[in-house]
């Protein structure tokens, strides 16, 4: 009789992203029963639009702890508010929806699989040249409209591009995260974020604008070397990439069939001007129009119907795959509302002025150059808490930027601190629908993408506080 073989020991798998946001929920919810509940007096700002927190006011108030019922609402709340049915992330999760329509139009056409096989025809020998042309132009997007939501819709289109020039997913959602991340870290002229912040803290936008062009032009050339290293390295032995397990299946969802008999024909070229077309005028309505995340959202739907129609893919052709795009981005949607329902939690026990109260008491007598730093450290605190760079410039910069005085530390140089805070933690923060819904989209678990943007994490990191150093050091010289 043979001997029964050990049982095979269980491989640790890490959690995917709706058990990771689940998770955080339930912790944020138990910190509301330990962190005492407290509040600034707030006072409407003309220049702002919005009411901001005023220094020197916090008080305690009442506890709200989060209890079980909050925690089971709180994915629900992340989309909208239940007792006022104020939006959450409802329109970004339907802004999702639109695109992933959008795109399975346009992909029905056969416009993306016959045009990617043109341009890697094309490109042939020369496509590392595209991860610095395309993170620079996300990068441009970052630094001046804080693009973050945006971006989204190019994980679809080009992890395929990535994958079919011998690269991996994790490499096209580097050239997105990574690209336009580093501009919103070296924000300029952001209205998002600079801007904002510098209003706050009762400085000109303008103020310390030269330091940030040097901080956003070290950090893109480090994040662009680091990025390319990658990429030539799987490029030459597949196996060295992170998430070469995946491989497979990420050829057959986002490449599908070969491509190599696919004709890149007349109506093909007409789709993807149409696809390019739209494309500008979301970035133009961003941009200049006003628009925002309704007004996306029906150009997506409203473009997918027209391309539908010019790709000749008949009614039913054409509602098969729009609805069937759209059910491919549902748990991007999903995780949407979870990233919101951890803000949703925390607002509620009334712990984040609690926490800001904190670190204003934390940087009072310090000296000039490690104030400067652990104001950097408290912005990367609290941005695991606020990932929304307009909150937290709302939130923190009334109270922290003032504290700056009595240091004699210039309120430009705090403004360039929290936006280099805010830009590092959403690289990786995953109360952020942004990070986690790329992730989601390519298809990339959030361990792996862990696992490769630690060493930029560091290198950006030690960049920021030598940049803020040196800028407190030439204080009082034009920066």
């Amino acid at each position: 009789m043979s001997t029964p073989s050990a049982p095979t020991p269980r491989k640790f798998h890490f959690p995917s992203a709706f058990t990771i946001l689940l998770s955080l929920i339930v912790i944020v919810a138990a910190l509301t029963w330990i962190i005492p509940a407290g509040q600034y007096d707030r006072v409407a700002s003309e220049v702002l639009g919005k009411d901001v927190p005023m220094a020197g006011t916090y008080a305690p108030m009442d506890a709200n702890p989060q209890g079980f019922f909050d925690v089971i609402l709180a994915p629900i709340a992340g989309f909208y508010d239940p007792a006022s049915y104020t939006a959450n992330a409802i329109d970004v999760a339907l802004f999702v929806l639109m695109i992933g329509g959008f795109l399975g139009v346009v992909t029905a056409t056969g416009a993306i699989d016959a045009g990617i096989k043109r341009a890697m025809a094309r490109l042939k020998g020369r496509e590392k040249w595209m991860i610095p042309i395309l993170m620079g132009l996300f990068a441009l997007g970052g630094t001046t409209e804080g693009m973050a939501e945006e971006t989204l819709v190019f994980y679809v289109l080009l992890t395929p591009v990535m994958i079919a020039a011998g690269y991996d997913a994790l490499t096209a959602v580097a050239v997105i995260m990574l690209g336009a991340g580093i501009g919103v870290l070296g924000s300029t002229v952001n209205a998002f974020s600079t801007v904002i912040a510098s209003d706050a803290a009762g400085v000109p936008f303008t103020d310390g604008l030269v330091l940030r062009l040097v901080l956003l032009a070290v950090t893109f050339a480090a994040t662009v070397a680091y990025v390319m290293r990658y990429a030539a390295r799987v490029k030459a032995d597949p196996s060295q990439s992170l998430v070469r397990d995946l491989h497979a299946g990420h050829v057959a969802h986002f490449v599908g069939k070969d491509t190599a008999d696919t004709l890149f024909t007349g109506l093909h070229k007409i789709v993807l001007i149409l696809a390019g077309v739209t494309f500008g005028v979301m970035i133009w309505g961003v941009s200049l129009g006003g628009w925002w995340m309704a007004e996306m959202s029906g150009l997506f739907l409203f473009a997918g119907i027209g391309i539908g129609i010019v790709g000749r893919l008949g009614e039913k052709g054409l509602v098969d795959a729009f609805v069937g795009g759209a059910r491919d981005l549902l748990g991007v949607a999903l995780i949407i509302g979870l990233a919101r329902g951890i803000v949703v939690v925390m607002d509620a026990g009334h712990i984040t002025d609690t926490i800001l109260h904190w670190a204003e008491g934390t940087v009072a007598g310090l000296n000039r150059v490690l104030f400067i730093n652990v104001m950097y450290w408290i912005e990367v605190a609290l941005s695991f808490f606020v990932p929304s760079t307009s909150g937290l410039a709302v939130l923190s910069m009334p109270i922290l930027a003032p504290v700056a005085d009595f240091a004699d530390v210039s309120r430009s140089l705090v403004v360039t601190a929290f936006q280099s805070a805010e830009g590092v933690v959403n690289l990786v923060t995953p109360t952020s629908a942004v990070v986690m819904g790329g992730l989601a989209i390519a298809k990339v678990p959030y361990e792996r993408w862990l696992r490769f943007v630690w060493p930029v994490l560091l290198g950006l990191t030690i960049i920021v506080m030598a940049t803020l150093s040196i800028g407190v050091l030439l204080q009082g010289t034009p920066t």
